[in-house]
């Protein structure tokens, strides 16, 4: 595998993990007013090799990163008193989700700020390895 092909892995490998994450995001947002929903968080795992890409990993294989399992968040509920509500408790308690929005927010902004960063380093790459075809040609 050439300095090329493992850029372009590593690089794809960091894309895929922040989309994971910008869906689970995506995901939270809309449940954040949907009563007993628990916020989900996308835990990133390295890996090494290119399991999947072309073939078995090797020494020269790069690390990659592949987005792990999806933990629930153990964060208290938030509470509202809503004596009306058919999913209050027999106190008046409506249990909300724990799903806090400019947390949400934050992480979609990192997580894209990131995936952009990967696709820029994947560009770059791509110019590079242009140029290179174009030396060898002349």
């Amino acid at each position: 595998m050439n300095v090329f092909e493992k850029t372009f892995s590593l690089a794809a490998s960091g894309m895929d993990a922040q989309t994971k994450r910008l869906q689970t995001v995506g995901e939270n947002l809309a449940n954040a007013d949907t009563p007993g929903y628990r916020r989900k968080v996308v835990s990133f795992e390295a890996s090494y090799g290119n399991e999947g890409l072309s073939g078995p990993g090797g020494a020269d294989a790069p690390q990659l990163v592949k987005p792990g399992e999806t933990i629930l968040s153990n964060k208290p509920f938030s509470e509202t008193y809503a004596p009306f509500h058919p999913l209050a408790d027999e106190r008046g308690i409506l249990e909300g989700s724990n799903v806090n929005t400019m947390i949400e927010l934050a992480d979609a902004s990192e997580a894209g700020r990131s995936y952009e960063a990967n696709l820029s380093m994947f560009n770059q790459a791509r110019r590079m390895y242009s140029s290179l075809l174009d030396l060898i040609r002349r």
